[in-house]
């Protein structure tokens, strides 16, 4: 489980920016194709912040959908999901969005 690893990375972070001030609220954007899985994120999220100034914080998570370049036939399409084929059937794509992993705001007292 790589959200574990992930949540005590943004623990980390926010922790190094906001020091000993306590916060309240972490709102993150992952793209539905960067693989991680919002629901363990936020039980993981959980886990880390015990017995840190994050613990009792609420986490929002936006999850962007993505989207991916054709280079065969020139087009954009949307995808939620990790099969990387475009509606042409050809797999020579580029993803354009949807592998986002940001901290987008943090709320602190």
């Amino acid at each position: 489980m790589h959200e574990l690893s992930i949540a005590q990375s943004v623990v980390d972070a926010v922790v190094e920016r906001t020091r000993d001030r306590q916060v309240t609220a972490v709102r993150l954007r992952v793209g539905r194709l960067s693989g991680v899985v919002p629901d363990a994120l936020r039980f993981c999220f959980e886990l880390a912040t015990e017995r840190t100034p994050l613990q009792g914080a609420t986490l929002s998570i936006e999850e962007p959908a993505g989207l991916l370049h054709c280079r065969t036939c020139d087009s954009d399409a949307s995808r939620d999901d990790l099969i990387l084929l475009c509606d042409c059937g050809s797999a020579d794509v580029a993803v354009v969005a949807g592998r986002e992993l940001d901290v987008v705001s943090v709320e602190v007292v």
